[in-house]
């Protein structure tokens, strides 16, 4: 198993230390904030984490959390510790290439997220990756 498949206590711990700037794939903007696509991202950000929103829906919404709007990966200025994946399973390989484009420390694939080809395409290029974990859980924990 490659060492970018991140799936132990002590892996989550290691990646959590170095994530500061966080891009976060599918967020929801504040009319919905009771849905994990905005609460967990409004929780990062309340524990200091720089929060890139990126939603995919919403074309009007021009500011999330009090951050501008991202519409596409490629529009990221700058290194990006995280991308948190808020997008069905099924819709994450339509991402493939833009995640390698833009070469996050890690991909957080959120609870119920998971795509093992893309993980393993993910962490054959040394990204680290994380699939169907809470990033809000796992901060809460640390």
């Amino acid at each position: 198993m490659s060492t970018h498949i991140i799936d132990t206590d002590e892996g989550i711990s290691r990646v959590l230390a170095y994530t500061r700037r966080v891009a976060v794939l599918g967020i929801k903007p504040e009319t919905h904030a009771d849905q994990p696509a905005h609460y967990v991202a409004a929780y990062a950000k309340s524990r200091g984490l720089t929060v890139i929103p990126v939603p995919v829906y919403y074309p009007d919404v021009r500011e999330i959390l009090g951050e501008p709007v991202v519409r596409d990966l490629a529009a990221i200025e700058g290194p990006v510790d995280m991308v948190d994946v808020f997008r069905r399973s099924e819709d994450v390989p339509m991402h493939l290439e833009a995640l390698l484009a833009l070469r996050p420390r890690c991909v957080w694939m959120q609870s119920g997220i998971s795509n093992a080809p893309v993980a393993n395409t993910l962490a054959a290029a040394g990204i680290d990756v994380v699939q169907d974990r809470c990033l809000l859980v796992e901060l809460r924990r640390r």
